[in-house]
């Protein structure tokens, strides 16, 4: 498969900390291929550092080379509101590595007590079911924009209004200034536990352990969608550093110690590496720019 080129708008901006790259080390003597592993702006530092950590575990050395960048979904969507290179422009895809499960929740006393009862009244009244999470065009304006098209709802109706933080959104639906709100479980866990607010579905294909709330797909939406991250290589990356990369991302998401850190974090691991994860992120590119369109975010073909 011909590899195809991402990220012109990003990727020389990152700065790694020192101590964030790998080369593997085999026979007393590290390979000539080595890497640095640069997380592509601040939301994904704290993968960059699990993964470090975890390559290694499995028996990689930090140092100076070709350059590793983690970067997700966030990213692509903004690459394409932006409407200068998109996602598919400039880099080497390599693996995707982990993502973080969304999920849709409700004031604790709210009128919606379950999904159906909420997704029966966004496809009746999608301009009149107000909606929060984070900015528009990322990844919970997404989910709502797939939700909507997977009930048949006019998803360019719906009332959604982004917000900075998780804070903010939580204070906007606990004030009633919206009826339901996305986001990622990690940052809606404690107000799920004290009751503050009820989650009506996540958006894994899986049930998430310790938590009695059904999936998406269980309700009646077909979808399935994590806020993901992934490893990308540089332009042009020769066919040697482009394998010896996609072996270290292997080696790590394949590691006792990326599953650890993953059940530490509240992360899902989702390896996918080489053709299978080109693949799978040109349908990803579609579905995005598919559902940015629903929105009215993007006019483009």
């Amino acid at each position: 498969m011909r590899r195809r080129r991402f990220f012109a708008w990003g990727l020389g901006l990152a700065v790694c900390a020192a101590g964030c790259g790998t080369g593997r080390v085999t026979g007393g003597a590290a390979l000539r291929t080595r890497f640095l592993i640069s997380p592509e702006g601040r939301r994904w530092t704290r993968t960059g550092q699990v993964f470090a950590d975890a390559a290694r575990a499995a028996g990689y050395q930090i140092g100076a080379g070709t350059k590793v960048t983690l970067a997700g979904l966030p990213a692509l969507a903004a690459a394409e509101v932006n409407g200068g290179h998109t996602f598919l422009d400039t880099t080497t895809p390599l693996a995707r590595l982990s993502g973080e499960v969304e999920v849709v929740v409700v004031p604790g006393d709210s009128r919606f007590r379950d999904f159906e009862a909420f997704g029966a009244h966004l496809l009746a009244k999608p301009g009149q079911t107000p909606l929060a999470g984070g900015p528009q065009g990322e990844p919970d304006h997404l989910l709502f924009g797939l939700i909507a098209k997977g009930l048949g709802a006019d998803t360019r109706q719906i009332d959604y209004t982004g917000y900075p933080s998780s804070q903010e959104a939580a204070t906007a639906l606990l004030s009633g200034k919206a009826e339901a709100a996305a986001g990622l479980l990690a940052d809606w866990r404690a107000g799920i536990g004290t009751g503050q607010v009820r989650a009506l579905a996540v958006s894994s294909a899986k049930r998430v352990s310790e938590l009695d709330v059904p999936t998406l797909l269980e309700s009646g939406v077909r979808v399935d969608f994590a806020d993901w991250v992934a490893a990308f290589g540089p332009e042009a990356m020769p066919e040697g550093a482009r394998e010896a990369a996609i072996r270290m991302c292997d080696d790590v998401t394949g590691s006792p110690a990326w599953d650890a850190a993953c059940r530490s974090e509240g992360w899902i691991s989702i390896p996918l590496s080489g053709e299978d994860f080109e693949l799978w992120l040109a349908s990803e590119v579609e579905r995005t720019r598919a559902v940015l369109r629903d929105l009215g975010l993007l006019n483009k073909p």
